[in-house]
């Protein structure tokens, strides 16, 4: 599959309907899935028959790529119970069986039953810059210990010293394939308040 058809797929994917602030709901675009997806499995290989995790998989746009892709089987992990439900009528539309979801708490999940069980782990991380600081790490170690070859994670080019830094700590090589303009949609924006 081509990348603009791959992209041109996963336009048809809802996003969320009543995104959460606090959860950093920020959809990941058509275009910027399309690029990570295509860019990971024609250049390193790490979708097609893989197990694939998606972590905060929101309403899927990732795992739906991944699934359009040929993955084994996508995982999706989300604490967000109506993200999940626009997940499954997203799948549903696509006719994509070969996705599966669970609700979860990364935080808090036992990290034990997932170790090394994924090929591959996508994710489009909480930036950690709201009311949730060093999420965006929480989630990086969480992929890391359920990966078994790699981790392929989006992030603001401004966390990038502070991450070489972690993965130098955590002993893993941390590469940027690269450099995407990802323009937040004003969709999470808090009203100010009139002063008069």
């Amino acid at each position: 599959m081509k990348q603009k058809q791959l992209e041109s797929y996963l336009q048809q994917v809802d996003g969320f309907e009543e995104p959460k602030l606090r959860l950093e709901q920020y959809p990941t675009s058509p275009h910027i899935a399309a690029c990570m997806l295509y860019t990971i499995q024609n250049t390193f290989d790490d979708i097609k028959g893989k197990l694939v995790a998606d972590l905060g998989c929101g309403c899927g746009v990732l795992s739906i790529g991944a699934a359009m892709l040929d993955a084994g089987l996508c995982i999706g992990f989300d604490i967000d119970d109506d993200a999940l439900d626009i997940f499954r009528r997203n799948a549903e539309e696509f006719d994509i069986s070969n996705v599966d979801l669970v609700q979860c708490d990364l935080c808090s999940l036992d990290a034990e039953a997932y170790v090394k069980k994924f090929d591959t782990v996508i994710m489009n991380p909480p930036f950690g810059t709201k009311h949730n600081q060093g999420m965006d790490m929480k989630f990086l170690w969480a992929a890391l210990s359920m990966a078994k070859t790699a981790v392929y994670s989006l992030h603001k080019t401004s966390t990038r010293e502070h991450i070489q830094k972690k993965a130098n700590d955590w002993g893993v090589k941390m590469e940027v394939i690269a450099e995407l303009r990802y323009d937040l949609p004003a969709v999470l924006q808090v009203p100010q308040k009139e002063i008069g």
